[in-house]
């Protein structure tokens, strides 16, 4: 268990239970499962700050969202993670549609959105998914695996009033999942590729 929490506790990004297993030197994944339950009861029991939260693929221990803003005022993080409200908005519209092209989100926006999705790739929060089947095959955009992480979230299902803002036609298959063992997508080349699109 001190093992698991060890591992949680300097890890950069959620776990996946495969990951703990192998980190931990568990017998296998319902062992470190369990475990994670009896670490939160004992979270739970003193009254601790942080506790272990499913996020995106995996777990992460995490603080309690009580503290979140003496943390900010401590670590400065406001002005390291603060969107615009026209990046947050084309954010929220790929989150909601994913997979969809520059100009359907345009479409939504009603103004140019290449320099939004440049600067959501930048950070991480935006990748390209693959190419559109219509003329001039255009790039599909979705969200990442640190989005997810960022806002704390399992899946996009778990965005409020995903039922009423995601288009009938979107399937929550379309979830954004990587795994543990791969890293992140190299948004450089991304990045790079979204001037093409435009």
């Amino acid at each position: 268990m001190a093992r698991l929490e060890a591992a949680l506790l300097v890890a950069n990004g959620a776990l996946s239970t495969r990951k703990l297993t192998s980190t931990s030197m568990l017998a296998d994944a319902k062992e470190a499962l369990m475990l994670i339950d009896q670490l939160n009861f004992a979270y739970d029991q003193s009254r601790s700050a942080f506790r272990i939260e499913r996020v995106a693929a995996g777990y992460q221990m995490l603080t309690r969202p009580k503290f979140a803003p003496w943390l900010d005022r401590l670590h400065q993080r406001q002005t390291r993670i603060k969107l615009s409200s026209p990046a947050m908005e084309t954010l929220a519209i790929v989150a909601y549609r994913q997979p969809i092209t520059r100009a359907d989100i345009e479409a939504v926006r009603g103004v140019s959105s290449t320099e939004m999705l440049k600067q959501l790739m930048e950070r991480n929060l935006v990748r390209i998914t693959g190419e559109d089947d219509s003329l001039g095959r255009p790039y599909l955009y979705g969200t990442t695996r640190h989005f997810l992480e960022h806002f704390g979230l399992r899946n996009t299902s778990d965005l409020p009033m995903t039922e009423q803002l995601r288009p009938p036609s979107r399937s929550t298959e379309d979830e954004v999942e990587a795994s543990d063992d791969e890293a992140c997508e190299d948004t450089n080349y991304e990045v790079e590729t979204i001037n093409e699109a435009a």
